[in-house]
């Protein structure tokens, strides 16, 4: 369902995904609004669902989190999703799950400190869970990209 926002709220969605520690008023001054109407439309779009929520980035490498990998999970049955989608939410090195067409019925991002840790995350938290088949893992050597997806 496509929400119904004009030219002007896509330039401030932009402007936010670009940076989103900007002021309402450095906003406005970019797209000629008032502060009170950029909060305006900023909270419109919050409401319909539009914006969710705020975060920043952390370089996890700098914090000793040196593997990032990518695991193909296989379930017995594909009506497991919704459990095993709940379960693998509850794991903290888990950065995202999707659901898939494919080989894998699920594929999940994970960030671990090294390959012991991504070993035990495998071993003691995913790989015991009911439903889960198996696993393939696929490490990634570098991330050249992370981006939101483009306003056109």
């Amino acid at each position: 369902m496509k929400e119904n926002i004009d030219e002007t709220d896509y330039k401030i969605l932009r402007i936010l995904l670009e940076d989103a520690k900007l002021s309402y008023q450095e906003i406005g001054e970019k797209v000629n609004l008032s502060q009170g109407a950029v909060h305006a439309r900023v909270k419109k779009m919050e409401n319909s669902g539009i914006i969710v929520g705020s975060s920043i980035k952390i370089d996890v490498k700098r914090l000793g989190w040196d593997i990032s990998a990518f695991l193909g999970i296989y379930l017995d049955k594909p009506e497991l999703y919704e459990h095993a989608k709940n379960e693998l939410m509850q794991i903290p090195e888990i950065v995202s799950i999707n659901y898939t067409t494919g080989n894998y019925s699920m594929f999940v991002k994970l960030i671990c400190r090294d390959t012991t840790h991504l070993r035990d995350v495998l071993a003691e938290k995913i790989q015991k869970l009911p439903g889960i088949q198996r696993t393939e893992t696929i490490i990634s050597l570098d991330e050249s990209l992370n981006r939101s997806a483009p306003l056109i």
